[in-house]
């Protein structure tokens, strides 16, 4: 089994928003064949808790107005440091970068397909990679 194209245009859609708010470290795998309560999994990392958040609230957005999609579940939005939006067909964890770095959670799904971003997701993350070394 493999993720359905519905988990896969919510995916794309998320790591969109996730880019547009400066996201770090932008990875999505199809966890079908592993878990049966979701199909995929998108991880990525901000570099503080506001924007954390801030990335949680425009992928919200998005998918609300572009997929017509709602989380079932929000958690740690308290904290700021990991929250997970539980879209059923998809699970998105947006971590603050020394959580997404202790808990490592791409090495457990290591062994999981990846899912393809779109373009702009990938040229987002080099553009901003290429910022930081003339910096």
């Amino acid at each position: 089994m493999t993720a359905t194209d519905r988990s896969v245009q919510l995916v794309r859609l998320a790591a969109e928003a996730a880019a547009d708010k400066l996201a770090d470290d932008i990875l999505a795998y199809d966890v079908s064949e592993q878990l049966v309560i979701t199909d995929a999994f998108l991880l990525c990392s901000a570099t503080n808790d506001r924007q954390v958040r801030a990335i949680v609230d425009e992928i919200e957005d998005r998918l609300r107005i572009e997929a017509d999609a709602k989380p079932v579940r929000r958690e740690g939005e308290r904290e700021g440091r990991w929250v997970l939006l539980d879209y059923i067909d998809i699970v998105v964890h947006v971590q603050h970068e020394e959580d997404r770095t202790f808990y490592a959670l791409e090495r457990l799904w290591k062994d999981c397909p990846s899912i393809a971003l779109p373009d702009s997701v990938r040229q987002a993350a080099a553009q901003r990679a290429r910022e930081a070394v003339t910096e």
